[in-house]
């Protein structure tokens, strides 16, 4: 039976992928009255001038390897499917989201998170769910559902419809929205707004590139954790090895009946604004006379310019890249992309504007400038929050991921002029894993309000632990408006003070260590067991040499301090990569520390060394 499901939308499916560029050029316009400070306009319905002559501002790949994409009546994407092949469900988990390839046009990549697939992982929620709600049986669940400008969002979209409501679950659609909104929306008490959600669902992939689509899910305990999205998968496999023509049809006749749209982002960005406003005494305007611009990067982000900003009394003009475009032509939507934070550095200097913002994709990530164009992004950006947060908290402590530096460490515990000084528990990369530590630490006594990750991903106590990069802008916009109300100062000049004492490594660099998992050297065994033995390795050279100190509290990889600085080995959370970070006082330094490592690793044939070898010898 599903093979003739298969056949009726295959005859279908040129028209369907016609309508990804269309609904996408339509949503665009729909926005642009919105978001009209930006100057940039859906590009690829107006002869297609992204495929010509260029590359996309977030990949190598020329023009003429994209030609599935302007020549789409006959490409494939996530709503053209041939058959209900085969689906390696648990291939989609990326840690604490999902991901995958939505739609054809990068070089082999094969699309994965087709239609189905994606009906049945939204099934497969709902059965989470109702087994986390099942003492709350007297009323239908509903969960939400918001997207980012990603090109296949509308699409996968109405198929997480179908496998909310094929399911007996009402369907809140919010339109674009962002990641923190979402999580929002299950904590917000709005009947109006059908809040609180049960459920919510984000459809992003963050950053990565266009043809890339996936899902974050969260309830009001907060965002799901690894194991949620495991038995999530494994619920869908199920799923989806049961559809037949006669259970797909019949979702559709559900969905269209148990789905209401509401703009909740409108209550979303409203408890921004009163946040500042608050922290200012119940100003109206506590912003006005602040020059203020923001890069979405064509993102979900382009809301925070027109509805948080400007009613705060904050001039807007030079903002960029406001308006959706899941081509994201402009640049890669990464607050710690170099090209990304150049274009928003550029934007600030160029406008002679007091600040600047940018976000990632699904606004969970952010960084800023200030006027002179100094950058507050990773360590800076990190001890920033420190000092805000240890002003309003003294002595609590400060959870960071594993890669942050030495000098963050004596910044947050010996530099500040707060007592009792901040205590840094650096622990492992991952964002989730930042958040779940301070909040076990809390558990156990020991304080913390602030958890946040040098990716910009960073999440406040007294903000539900949600990774919100608007409301991390939020809390340096507080700074900047109650200094003006008191009179202190004014522009951006009050918030780089407040990171003056912050040492910082003349190198700091990220090398990647690739495993190569067809070498003799692995011998049957997996890349993550090759790594282990890499890491170990490198501990017990270390211990031989006097020159180099283990870091006596560390929680992932091999951590060394020496020559004036310190390197980090880790293994990859999900890739055959071993991620070097180094940070030293000067080049010569950095070299040492990179000596160090190659010597101890140079037995592992495996291990492509390429990335430090070419370091070195530049140097």
């Amino acid at each position: 039976m599903a093979a003739g499901f298969a056949n009726s939308r295959a005859a279908v499916g040129g028209k369907l992928i016609e309508n990804v560029f269309v609904a996408q050029c339509y949503q665009n316009r729909q926005l642009r009255t919105q978001y009209r400070r930006d100057t940039c306009a859906a590009p690829f319905m107006r002869n297609l001038p992204l495929f010509q002559g260029r590359k996309l501002a977030w990949t190598s790949i020329p023009p003429m390897q994209m030609q599935n994409l302007s020549n789409h009546r006959t490409s494939s994407s996530a709503t053209e499917v041939t058959s209900l092949d085969k689906a390696d469900f648990l291939k989609l988990q990326n840690g604490s989201d999902i991901r995958g390839v939505a739609i054809e046009g990068v070089e082999n990549e094969p699309v994965n998170l087709t239609e189905p697939v994606t009906e049945a992982i939204a099934a497969g929620f709902a059965a989470w769910l109702l087994e986390k709600k099942k003492g709350d049986s007297s009323r239908r669940l509903r969960i939400s559902i918001g997207h980012d400008s990603r090109i296949t969002a509308k699409l996968l979209q109405n198929a997480v419809s179908r496998g909310i409501t094929g399911a007996g679950m009402d369907v809140v659609l919010y339109g674009l929205a962002s990641t923190p909104a979402m999580f929002n929306s299950t904590l917000t008490k709005n009947e109006a707004m059908l809040c609180p959600a049960d459920g919510a669902i984000m459809i992003t992939a963050s950053h990565l590139p266009f043809n890339r689509n996936g899902f974050k899910f969260f309830t009001n305990a907060g965002g799901l954790g690894k194991p949620d999205i495991k038995d999530i998968l494994e619920r869908a496999a199920d799923v989806y090895n049961n559809f037949t023509e006669e259970s797909l049809t019949d979702s559709k006749g559900k969905a269209s009946v148990s789905v209401k749209t509401v703009d909740y982002m409108s209550v979303y960005t409203s408890d921004l604004v009163n946040a500042v406003r608050k922290a200012a005494g119940n100003i109206e305007k506590p912003l006005e006379g602040f020059h203020i611009v923001v890069d979405a990067g064509n993102g979900a982000g382009g809301f925070f310019a027109a509805k948080v900003l400007e009613p705060l009394g904050a001039i807007t003009t030079g903002s960029q890249f406001l308006e959706p475009d899941g081509l994201f032509p402009n640049h890669i939507p990464n607050p710690e992309d170099k090209v990304a934070m150049k274009a928003i550095t550029q934007a600030v200097l160029e406008n002679k504007a007091d600040f600047g913002i940018i976000f990632d994709t699904d606004v969970d990530r952010s960084a800023a400038v200030d006027s002179t164009g100094r950058e507050f992004n990773r360590n800076r950006l990190i001890a920033l929050m420190a000092a805000i947060v240890l002003e309003e908290h003294p002595g609590t402590t400060i959870v960071t991921d594993s890669v942050t530096s030495d000098g963050l460490t004596t910044f947050i515990e010996e530099k500040l002029a707060v007592l009792p000084v901040g205590k840094h528990h650096r622990f492992k990369r991952g964002y989730k894993n930042v958040i779940d530590e301070a909040i076990r630490l809390n558990s156990v006594g020991e304080e913390s309000h602030l958890a946040i990750e040098t990716s910009g991903h960073g999440a406040l106590k007294e903000n539900n632990w949600l990774d919100d990069g608007a409301y991390l802008m939020v809390k340096l916009l507080n700074k900047l408006a109650s200094a003006k109300a008191a009179g202190i100062g004014s522009g951006s000049k009050v918030l780089t003070d407040m990171v003056e004492g912050l040492q910082e490594p003349e190198v700091a660099m990220e090398l990647r260590l690739r495993i190569n998992q067809s070498h003799d050297d692995l011998k049957g065994g997996s890349f993550r067991e090759y790594g282990e033995a890499v890491l170990k390795h490198l501990e017990n050279s270390v211990a031989l040499d006097p020159k180099l100190k283990k870091a006596p509290v560390n929680y992932e990889g091999v951590r060394v301090s020496g020559y004036g600085g310190w390197f980090l080995l880790r293994l990859s959370l999900h890739d055959p990569v071993l991620p070097l970070n180094i940070e030293a006082g000067s080049k010569e330094d950095a070299i040492k520390l990179g000596l160090s490592v190659a010597a101890a690793v140079k037995e592992f044939h495996a291990l492509d060394t390429s990335a430090l070898d070419k370091f070195i010898q530049a140097a």
